[in-house]
């Protein structure tokens, strides 16, 4: 049974299933198709699925002719009917796992993957689980299901979990160039995930087991999230010191060895940073642990949409304005520069408190036409004018996409808060800078 897997992976023979064709998903399937694999995607997005198939590409990060030409060859294919499974030699999972009110992981998506999953496997396949989630996940909830058919893992199907590494916009470290970490239910296992991953990866690093591998990712979003609520936290301390944290970073930045460089903002976005570390600490509260830089980090960067607020209202002060009496526009909506992905945005918690304190807000971004607000749909304006930008009595620039006109925002302005440093050099008296703190600041103090 192994060998005859192994060999369909190596010979390229094997028949690929990717159920969830999102941002993880889609990107995936792609790169398998694109090493002639047969790769068919799974979605109950009729529409997605619709597209798909008709060679259009709804994620920024794929290339549109590779993706066209894939679906042409017949090498990407994609339907919603889950009975496809029990012609497949290998299911990649990439659903999402998102947190609920209480901020505890939602793995409903998993469960119903499983419930169909379970019905269709067979000996001979190989299932994976990329979806990030809390340790445990896939040996405590995935196998007992999957063995439920009394099939035994190792022996007549194989289980890996392979954390995703995907960062939209980043152009330089790409699926094929950025490691690919494997951890199996058995060393047979780890294997032929390894052999798979390959294809399309130049490095794979195998792990002891699923539990270790699901953990690497929360490291590693952990990490990040500490970190950016550590600068986060200095950014404020030095508003209050009267000094420039965008200064103080970059010198430390000098030092070769020991400091790693982070940047502040206006909050986390996306979906992996604002939430991974909570599945960490949820996993603790089974053994009556607290983890306290995870809540920290947490704390902190969820508070600085309200502290970007706080800075408007001085901003405003300083004109003898209040936000109720003003008009907002938001300068970028999504996560992070240069994408589409409004997913946990900040800007949306800053607009949000804005209009409860009766301010008018609108928003232009580049990349996002329009935002679910409320129940219903918030159009973004579609360009920048003189004319309407001279109409807002500030501009708050949330994200710093390339594709801006910094100078007309910055000439027509009448406050401008700047939480992602563009504005460096100016000290203009109507730019309000997240992080660098005022002379009058420094003489209070």
């Amino acid at each position: 049974m192994e060998q005859t897997l192994k060999n369909k992976i190596d010979d390229i023979s094997a028949k690929i299933g990717v159920i969830g064709l999102g941002y993880v998903g889609l990107p995936l399937a792609l790169e398998f198709a694109k090493k002639q694999f047969s790769v068919t995607g799974i979605d109950l997005n009729q529409a997605r699925v619709e597209d798909l198939m008709a060679g259009k590409n709804y994620i920024p990060d794929v290339d549109n002719v590779s993706l066209a030409r894939a679906v042409k060859t017949g090498s990407l294919r994609a339907t919603t009917d889950f009975v496809v499974i029990k012609d497949l030699d290998v299911v990649l999972i990439c659903v999402p796992t998102p947190l609920n009110k209480e901020k505890d992981p939602d793995v409903s998506h998993i469960l119903d993957v499983m419930n169909e999953l379970k019905k269709f496997v067979h000996e001979g396949m190989l299932i994976c689980l990329e979806s990030t989630t809390y340790p445990g996940t896939t040996r405590e909830l995935v196998l007992p299901m999957l063995e439920s058919s009394k099939l035994k893992v190792g022996t007549d199907f194989y289980l890996c979990f392979s954390p995703e590494r995907v960062d939209p916009g980043n152009t330089y470290f790409t699926m094929t160039n950025t490691p690919k970490v494997v951890g199996g239910s058995t060393t047979t296992c780890t294997a032929i995930g390894a052999a798979l991953y390959e294809h399309i990866c130049e490095k794979v690093v195998k792990v002891s087991s699923t539990d270790t591998a699901e953990t690497v990712k929360l490291l590693e979003n952990t990490f990040r999230s500490i970190n950016i609520g550590l600068v986060n936290e200095t950014a404020i301390m030095c508003e209050k010191l009267g000094i420039d944290v965008w200064e103080v970073i970059e010198a430390a930045a000098t030092k070769p060895f020991g400091f790693m460089k982070f940047t502040p903002g206006p909050g986390l976005g996306g979906h992996c940073i604002p939430i991974d570390p909570h599945y960490l600490a949820w996993k603790m509260k089974f053994f009556d642990y607290k983890a306290q830089f995870i809540e920290l980090a947490g704390e902190i960067n969820t508070r600085m949409p309200i502290h970007v607020v706080d800075l408007i209202n001085d901003g405003l002060n300083a004109q003898r304005k209040s936000i109720s009496m003003s008009k907002f526009v938001i300068i970028g909506v999504a996560y992070k520069k240069n994408i589409d992905d409004v997913r946990e945005s900040p800007a949306l918690d800053v607009m949000r408190i804005l209009e409860d304190l009766g301010g008018s807000v609108d928003f232009y971004d580049p990349f996002v036409a329009e935002i679910d607000w409320s129940g219903d749909k918030k159009v973004g304006l579609e360009s920048l004018t003189q004319k309407i930008v001279q109409s807002y009595d500030a501009a708050i620039i949330i994200t710093d996409h390339d594709d801006l006109d910094y100078a007309l925002i910055k000439n027509e302005s009448k406050l401008i808060v700047d939480t992602r440093n563009v504005y460096a050099d100016s000290r203009d008296s109507k730019i309000v800078h997240l992080g660098r703190g005022s002379k009058a600041a420094r003489q209070t103090g």
